[in-house]
Order: structure tokens, then sequence, then C-alpha cells
């Protein structure tokens, strides 16, 4: 396996992007990143995109040719990936591993999804597929009552708390402040999310990532040819990716994603890294309770202390480890296809040194952490500055 980089990285503004469809967020975030790695597109030899339901959401389906087409880059073979929530960091895995074997040497990846354009109860009906229909959805159970369980139980046994829960987004609009590609600009505070509009006991709307139009892409290249391109390659050193079950009722535990938990472990073991030597990470918190079971299951705060740790300020901006930097999920926003991607341009932002009033103290090591659905895919990336 030959040694993988990210060479280029680009993306759009987060939020109601009611000026441009899927074509054009593909194409805005595609040649921010070719530019980027100052990249011509005669170079590129593979495009990998994650979208999870633009079929669903705007009637568009053969996402893969679409890529290219946007990003005027036919003939070149074009893969969709799908993984719920996870389709973007999937696509990175499978674009990482196209580099790594020897059959490419440079491919981009992309991620989009565009999800205003239908009422929230329709959005809300799309990713619904990303759980068990049968025995979830069909029973009334969405995406918040899912969590919101999760929740529930993680209280239980842990005593975590609602206002743990908000620090958790508090946290991440301060850093969202700092974004100009985020959805959310806004700081709030602990009050205004115990205080916001209930969704599903425990959780605010406050608690809740939105419903999000964006895209965004990276450039891969095999680490032998990336300083052809940049100064600062961004070099994979682990990937890792594992499934559970859809639904919740056949889990082995409420308070844990076993899949995060394998795909961290392989990952650092790749890596030949632990947890302590993760200077920031971008977890996915579709809710804020993910946060907090991310931060455990990644090994960064013990079972049920990541409730405590969030709101003593543990995970903040040059803390004991910097957790979304980006505004995470809940401030940049959710674009579910694009997700995975944007963290993945993020850490590269982070470990160049080039992400500005948010940007972590000598960061050398980052971690990225997407989640399809509840938990029934898992993917994690561990990234360095490449020597």
């Amino acid at each position: 396996m030959r040694k993988v980089s990210i060479i280029g990285a680009g993306m759009t503004k987060f939020g109601e992007r009611w000026d441009k469809g899927i074509p054009e967020l593909i194409a805005e975030a595609g040649v921010r990143a070719l530019v980027d790695a100052n990249l011509s597109g005669e170079e590129i030899q593979a495009v990998y995109g994650g979208t999870m339901a633009a079929g669903r959401l705007v009637g568009q389906e053969h996402i893969g040719a679409l890529l290219a087409d946007a990003m005027g880059l036919n003939p070149l073979p074009s893969v969709r990936v799908e993984a719920a929530c996870a389709s973007g960091g999937v696509a990175l895995r499978q674009a990482y591993l196209s580099v790594a074997s020897g059959m490419y040497d440079i491919v981009v990846v992309g991620g989009v999804e565009k999800m205003t354009d239908v009422s929230t109860g329709d959005a809300t009906i799309a990713l619904a597929g990303a759980g068990d229909i049968e025995w979830e959805f069909f029973s009334g159970a969405t995406f918040p009552a899912l969590y919101a369980l999760i929740a529930r139980r993680h209280m239980t046994e842990f005593g975590t708390t609602e206002e743990q829960l908000a620090a958790v987004a508090v946290k991440n609009h301060e850093n969202g402040s700092h974004n100009e590609f985020a959805q959310f600009q806004n700081k709030i505070t602990i009050d205004q999310v115990l205080n916001s509009k209930p969704i599903a006991d425990p959780l605010k709307i406050l608690d809740c990532s939105p419903i999000t139009d964006g895209a965004a892409a990276v450039v891969l290249a095999s680490s032998d040819i990336a300083k052809k391109y940049t100064d600062t390659p961004i070099e994979i050193i682990g990937s890792a990716q594992a499934s559970d079950t859809l639904a919740l009722h056949d889990r082995e535990s409420l308070t844990s994603l076993k899949a995060a938990r394998v795909a961290a472990e392989n990952a650092y073991k790749q890596a030949k890294v632990t947890p302590k030597d993760i200077n920031l990470a971008e977890v996915h918190d579709c809710f804020t309770i993910a946060e907090v079971l991310a931060i455990e299951d990644l090994g960064f705060f013990p079972k049920g202390k990541g409730g405590i740790a969030t709101l003593e300020g543990e995970t903040a901006l040059n803390s004991k480890i910097s957790i979304n930097t980006s505004g995470g999920l809940k401030a940049c926003g959710h674009p579910v296809g694009a997700t995975g991607v944007k963290q993945a341009a993020e850490i590269t932002w982070q470990l160049r040194g080039e992400a500005g009033k948010r940007q972590v103290d000598n960061a050398t090591i980052g971690l990225t952490h997407n989640i399809g659905g509840s938990g029934a895919t898992a993917v994690v990336h561990i990234m360095k500055r490449a020597d």
C-alpha cells in the first residue's frame, strides 16, 4: 500500500443555498479544490462522490456521472458512494484505497447534498431511510427520536445532564462564528439551548444539526508526488470503516457506537498513534449527544465523562483536545453527503495552519469521525502534516 496525501481542499458556504443547484455546488467546491492543489483537470484520473438522497430530495440520480460532468472531468470514471450521513467519509476512504493500491495517482473526492428544496417533513422521510424503516420509522421513530433515546439512556447510566449537552452546541457555535463557510455564525448560550423548542425529549431544536445545502471536495495524490503540487501535503495515516445494526434494539449498547469504536481502534493501529496523540478532531455531532458519544468512543475521554468534559471546556478550541473547530454539523451545517468531505477539508486547513481565528495551536495530527444513520456505519481517518 502506498502512502496517500491530501493536496487540495475546497467547499461552498453551507446553508439554504437557493441560488445554486447540485451541479453548481459541485462545480464551486471542486474548482476550489483543484485550484488549491495547483492542478488542471488533465492530471486527474478518477472521481469519487458522496451523496445520500439526491433522488428523494431533488429527483436527481446518476450522481457519479453528474460529478464528472459538473466539474468538466469527462470522460473520467466517476463513482457515487452512498452510506447515509457517512457517504462523504466512505467516498474519501474509497478514493484513498484507489490511490494506496496503485490504481490511480491523483483522484478527486466530492460530497454534496441539496436538502432545502423540499419541506422539513419530506427531508425527514428521506433521512429516515438511514435507519431501520420497518422497526423504527414505521413506528414513528425519526432520527431526533432515536438520538433522544440514546441521550436518555446515557443520562440514566452516567448522570449526563441537559446542561452538558447544551455545552456541546454552545462550543460548536463559538467555533462556527469564526468559519466563513458555516451555516450558523452566531454564538449562543446554554440558557438559549435549554429554553429552545422541544423536539424529542431531552433534545431541543438547538441540540440538533440543521437541514443544509452544500458541497465539499478534496484532492488526493500518492505521497511520493504530492510535493510537486503543494508545499504542505497532508498525509492520511489511518483509514478504517466498520458497521453495526441499523436498528437500535439490536445493539450491544445504546451509550456507545460499536462501529465507531472498532473503526477508531483500527485507524489508530494503522496510524501507529493513540488518542492522546490527536490534537483536534472533526466528529459527527448530528445531535449534541452524538458528540458526547463520539469523544468517548474515540478514546478522548472515559465512557460517561464526555458531557462533563465538554461543560468544563476540555473540548474547546486549544484546550485538552479541540473538537469540531469548523463548528461541526451543528453550526457549520450538515448537507449529509458532503459532511465527511468537509471534515477532511477542515483538518487539512488546520494542519496547514490556515484556519484563521479558529486555528489550533501547533496542530500536527487530526482525526475525522463520520457516522451513517444512528451508527450503522462509521468511518475514521487520521491525518498528519507530511514530513
